[in-house]
């Protein structure tokens, strides 16, 4: 195991050294650390390559007419997101003068002396990029409860405020030594809590106060289960989605040890054994045949459960868990349907629901021998007879579901009643897809379609009437005409 960096006495400042008058690399040099590192750097960039799949996942799962919006909101939240990490985010989660059990200070204020003090065999200025991608991805994931029926604006100023009071509170009490789950043992390697978890429960949260969608035949809101406009971008995106994981449960030991090699072995077996448990129950619930969508959904589920305990648990539970995760979630296909709520893209069945029982089967199955093979971790579960753990992880559980949707629903009223932030577009827009009114008509696919129909008099995009068909053209048929949509931002 290599020794961890150590900076001089006569050379330490809160930066981890002046780089005017002293080489801040020679602590990691004469340590043997460097490949530790560079393999963390890695890591943090496959993440990124999570964001994109997520939008290309939501947007294939959702109507053509929305899939624009959330390919941008993929981008906006990516720019966001790593703003608010290095405005207050990464001070709020991980400062080291905070005493605090529920939060951090902000002596690390824009990212203020953070530099090259070691965090474990890190600078911390590489343990900041790699954090700050798990920030990115959970607000992504969340933000998929305001699925076809919000406007960009509000979204995108809830998000930011939502990373601030329920990402980086969950994340601190998870991840921070201080932390009061992370104190008292509770085990979540990767962020079945603070990604997963916080988002799910958030979604649905989300989705309670949005309302229900409306159903274009009968114009009467409810919940509605939608087949996919395009399986392939969902096949696409889930795809960079289980690439990015690597990275995501990889580089959370922090080291380039056997632990992190042990990690990305549960992490594939986990997806590839969710994507069959997924489809063996769908199978048996569709009539005897499979769908993509359902494989892909399978995926996710899997690598969710898996999170938690990518680091802890032997291989041959990862397969168990992954499998049972995504079978548990594939039986609750219809939850929304059973509880009213209408979160289209189903973020708290694969994120919140999977991420609650990756947590319970990782107090279950951990075994100290494999957070061991880093050198040093050692975390106990019910095979090491540490029974009181699972109780620790019911009470991670309780408290991210608490928090998550307290918060939630308190901060998405704030900002609907403030004037012109309304999180709801019109009855209209809705109808027509959010494309339209958000995105100024630029939809995905298809755009030759669109030019067709406003030739005929039909057009989504500007409102415009009185056009006249080409010469010899096929008159459309009445049902073919649409209203403009309103194009309130």
């Amino acid at each position: 195991m290599s020794a961890q960096p150590t900076i001089p006495a006569d050379e330490w400042t809160a930066a981890g050294g002046d780089s005017h008058v002293y080489d801040i690399n020679t602590p990691y040099l004469e340590a043997g650390v460097g490949f530790q590192y560079v393999w963390v750097m890695v890591a943090g960039a496959l993440v990124w390559y999570i964001v994109p799949g997520l939008g290309l996942l939501y947007a294939g799962q959702g109507k053509r007419t929305s899939g624009a919006t959330m390919l941008w909101n993929c981008l906006m939240v990516s720019s966001l997101i790593s703003f608010q990490w290095f405005f207050w985010g990464y001070s709020l989660v991980y400062s080291h003068t905070s005493s605090s059990v529920f939060l951090g200070n902000l002596d690390a204020f824009a990212l203020m002396n953070v530099v090259a003090l070691p965090v474990g065999y890190l600078p911390e200025i590489v343990y900041c990029f790699y954090q700050g991608m798990f920030a990115i991805c959970t607000v992504m994931i969340m933000i998929g409860g305001f699925f076809e029926r919000a406007r960009t604006v509000p979204i995108m100023l809830f998000a930011f405020c939502w990373c601030t009071v329920v990402y980086c509170p969950i994340a601190y009490w998870t991840w921070n030594a201080n932390g009061w789950l992370a104190s008292h043992g509770a085990l979540d390697f990767a962020g079945g809590g603070p990604v997963h978890m916080a988002s799910g429960f958030s979604a649905l949260a989300i989705a309670f106060w949005l309302g229900k969608r409306i159903d274009p035949e009968t114009k009467a809101k409810k919940v509605q289960r939608n087949k996919p406009h395009n399986s392939t971008l969902m096949f696409i995106g889930t795809c960079f989605i289980w690439f990015g994981w690597f990275g995501f449960n990889g580089g959370s030991t922090g080291n380039a040890t056997v632990r992190a090699g042990y990690a990305l072995v549960n992490t594939n077996l986990a997806a590839s054994t969710g994507m069959l448990g997924y489809s063996f129950v769908e199978y048996f619930m569709k009539g005897k045949h499979f769908t993509l969508p359902g494989a892909c959904e399978g995926v996710v589920a899997g690598l969710v459960g898996i999170t938690p305990a990518a680091g802890f648990v032997p291989v041959y539970f990862a397969a168990i868990i992954g499998f049972l995760v995504a079978g548990i979630c594939s039986a609750c296909e219809n939850l929304t349907l059973w509880i009213g709520i209408d979160e289209g893209l189903d973020v708290y069945r694969l994120h919140g629901v999977a991420g609650a029982w990756g947590a319970v089967f990782t107090g279950l199955f951990a075994n100290n021998w494999v957070s061991l093979l880093d050198g040093s971790t050692d975390a106990q579960g019910w095979l090491n007879h540490h029974y009181v753990q699972l109780g620790w992880q019911l009470a991670e559980i309780l408290a991210i579901f608490g928090w998550s949707i307290v918060v939630t629903s308190i901060l998405y009223n704030l900002i609907n009643y403030i004037p012109g932030l309304k999180f709801r577009v019109s009855e209209e827009d809705e109808l027509a897809g959010l494309d339209y009114s958000q995105m100024g008509g630029e939809t995905i696919g298809e755009i030759s379609l669109d030019k067709v129909l406003e030739t005929y008099e039909v057009s989504f995009v500007h409102g415009k009437a009185g056009a006249t068909a080409p010469s010899g053209a096929v008159t459309p048929m009445p049902e073919e005409k649409s209203d403009a949509p309103t194009t309130e931002v």
